[in-house]
């Protein structure tokens, strides 16, 4: 009877775990970087990404997990011109309603020294419900579930420098209970911008909303909102204006 309910909570973890999902690799340009697999510690070799110690939630939105999912400097980063793409790519998820969100932030230095911390972070692509109903699956973490990967577009104009890319599923599928799902990778910005986001368009994480938000408190089930805001600042797209979702259905 003990052997038939340990293997019984051991089969109920690792269900839990399988229906988690975080980004896995990496594709810019031409080049595929490895990300982690699976739980720490990894052994997919040197990577762009900060490393994640696991595929669980974060479920609160003050939680110092937030940042990078307790990722640290890695040992190795990316070139990218700006007005290229980064395609971020899962091994697995499973839910279909909420949005993707995708933040940069810029370093003052070298990404050893690079913590995250402050009022630097700025989203590039969003995407949250595109059509109602709120149980839909028009939703941005929908395309992930189908294609399993997100492709977002570096503004342009942004200055050359090294920045933390930092790619964020919020899941919806539990009533008031929203589940965070972020990871970061290094990237060395190229090119002849000139342009830095400034003023409302810039927040730390943790604190880009709080735990009351309408775009993080939700019961999609019971809501009869039509609409839906996702949370923190309007997307910065290096042209002076602000843009609330970038369409990005590409593998």
């Amino acid at each position: 009877m003990l052997f038939s309910t340990t293997f019984s909570v051991v089969a109920l973890l690792a269900a839990e775990a399988s229906a988690h999902g975080a980004v896995t690799s990496y594709v810019i340009g031409s080049t595929t970087y490895n990300g982690y697999q699976g739980f720490s510690p990894a052994s997919s070799g040197p990577t762009i990404q900060r490393q994640w110690p696991d595929y669980n939630p974060v479920l609160s939105v003050t939680d110092a997990k937030m940042l990078c999912n307790t990722g640290t400097s890695a040992a190795l980063n990316a070139t990218v011109a700006a007005g290229g793409t980064v395609t971020a790519k899962w091994a697995q998820w499973t839910h279909q309603q909420g949005p993707v969100m995708v933040w940069m932030y810029k370093c003052a230095g070298d990404f050893k020294s690079c913590d995250g911390k402050g009022k630097g972070w700025f989203k590039i692509d969003q995407q949250g419900l595109t059509a109602p109903p709120l149980t839909s699956n028009n939703w941005g973490t929908a395309v992930v579930y189908s294609k399993l990967a997100w492709t977002s577009t570096i503004p342009k104009s942004l200055a050359p420098g090294n920045y933390l890319i930092r790619h964020e599923l919020l899941a919806l599928h539990q009533s008031n209970t929203p589940q965070f799902y972020p990871e970061c990778a290094q990237i060395s910005v190229t090119g002849s911008g000139t342009q830095v986001p400034s003023g409302a368009f810039l927040t730390s994480i943790p604190g880009y909303a709080t735990a009351s938000d309408p775009g993080v408190l939700v019961d999609i089930y019971s809501s009869k909102a039509t609409t839906y805001t996702c949370p923190g600042p309007a997307v910065w797209t290096g042209d002076g204006a602000a843009a609330t979702h970038a369409k990005r259905f590409e593998a």
